[in-house]
């Protein structure tokens, strides 16, 4: 199973966005750069016995489809016992220990599985995302159900301690018809991938005359704009992967449609929370879990081949691979946003950097340096006498020992905004 998004999914989603409060961003000396200040709110969790009667909720809207492609088998809960969602009780879900196990594992074969989210109103706005169950035929949803239930739950069971850069789950349940729905909290329209499309677009527009610019300072000014929404964005989701790291979590399916942010407007950069979602394969990798697993079977054979062999070699593994795919992430957004529409996409990004340039990042800049239309994107990444393109052959570095860990990658200073003038 692939380790980044561009491999694995294929996602265009969307969903009512929230009036959020005002997040104030700093220049500062503080770890990653931009300093929060938000004040602290209860977190009101809505049980799955409230979210099953039809009178609290309307349908609204459907938001999209995520399609999973080619999930390799997996086995049973480990030594058959019954599946284990720690603090699911204490997150007030409603569930008791025969419901929790509803959402079961099974053996599964290779197979797609097509995910849809709708939007409902439960007194609040919320978004469901829609998981089919093994009587339509899909019985694999079943076993990502459950895990990203059962990440979603072990990062929220301490209310001291919740990441404001991961989706929040509200809640779970199971329909007759075998189908698994989760609840999470509506924070957001647009996805990191869908805002690089608007911004790619609006790039085209502006350089094809169709906005023209009165002002002569005014694309620069738009420029900057652009620069300062794609790092706070970058530094909001590495703080969202340094928060699953310090708690033994993988995410593995990190990329632009798996970041959901609550603006897509570059002018309310100010005030962008990007969140992590679809924690569908995240990874335990706690000391005693490390190389076992059954969504992990495809990373810890990558480990193996890669020489990493004893539980502590195999995390350090799985956590570079994290890195890894965080590395596209940051290739993806320093590239589409800053490049007219139909110059780049995901997939030849990765194909130029993974097959062209075997991961020679300096030599991949020669070559984007001699296109001019990749020219705005090379100077973003020239930030800081050649931070970006630092960053990225660190993150991106094919021997995985050598590359950094989450912290470091949240600490660099292209990540804290230090490249870009204080505002």
């Amino acid at each position: 199973m692939a380790s980044n998004a561009y491999r694995k999914t294929s996602v265009s989603p969307s969903a009512t966005m929230l009036k959020a409060l005002p997040v104030r961003f700093l220049a500062s000396p503080e770890p990653g750069g931009w300093s929060r200040r938000l004040p602290r709110r209860s977190l009101r969790l809505i049980s799955a016995a409230l979210m099953t009667n039809p009178a609290y909720f309307e349908v609204g809207r459907f938001l999209g489809g995520y399609g999973f492609m080619n999930i390799t088998s997996y086995s049973s809960s480990q030594f058959g016992e019954p599946s284990n969602v720690a603090g699911i009780q204490d997150l007030g879900l409603g569930y008791s220990p025969e419901e929790i196990e509803r959402l079961r594992v099974q053996d599964i074969g290779e197979g797609e599985v097509t995910i849809r989210e709708e939007l409902f109103k439960v007194r609040t706005q919320a978004v469901f995302k829609v998981y089919p169950g093994a009587r339509a035929g899909a019985s694999e949803a079943d076993l990502m159900a459950l895990n990203e239930l059962r990440t979603h739950a072990f990062l929220q069971s301490d209310a001291s301690d919740i990441c404001t850069n991961i989706q929040f789950l509200l809640g779970a349940f199971e329909t007759a018809t075998g189908e698994q729905w989760l609840a999470f909290r509506d924070d957001g329209r647009y996805s990191a991938a869908d805002y690089a499309k608007l911004a790619s677009a609006r790039q085209l527009k502006e350089q094809s005359g169709g906005m023209p610019f009165w002002n002569p300072f005014d694309r620069a000014y738009k420029l900057e704009l652009r620069r300062y929404f794609v790092l706070k964005l970058l530094n909001g989701a590495m703080s969202g992967l340094v928060h699953m790291h310090n708690h033994d979590r993988l995410h593995e399916s990190l990329g632009p449609s798996s970041v959901i942010l609550n603006t897509a407007l570059e002018k309310e950069g100010r005030y962008l929370v990007p969140r992590l979602r679809d924690l569908a394969f995240s990874v335990d990798i706690g000391y005693s879990s490390t190389g076992a697993g059954v969504l992990s079977d495809g990373l810890w054979r990558r480990a193996s081949a890669a020489g990493a062999s004893t539980p502590l070699e195999k995390r350090a593994f799985g956590i570079a691979d994290d890195i890894y795919g965080a590395g596209l992430l940051v290739a993806y957004m320093a590239f589409i946003p800053f490049c007219e529409a139909g110059i780049m996409d995901g997939i030849s990004l990765q194909r130029l950097l993974e097959n062209t340039f075997r991961l020679d990042i300096y030599a991949a800049r020669e070559y984007c340096l001699a296109d001019d239309r990749l020219s705005e994107a090379v100077s973003f990444l020239d930030l800081g006498d050649g931070a970006g393109w630092e960053l990225l052959q660190a993150m991106l570095n094919p021997n995985y020992r050598k590359r950094p860990i989450a912290e470091a990658v949240l600490n660099h200073r292209f990540i804290t905004g230090a490249v870009l003038r204080s505002y």
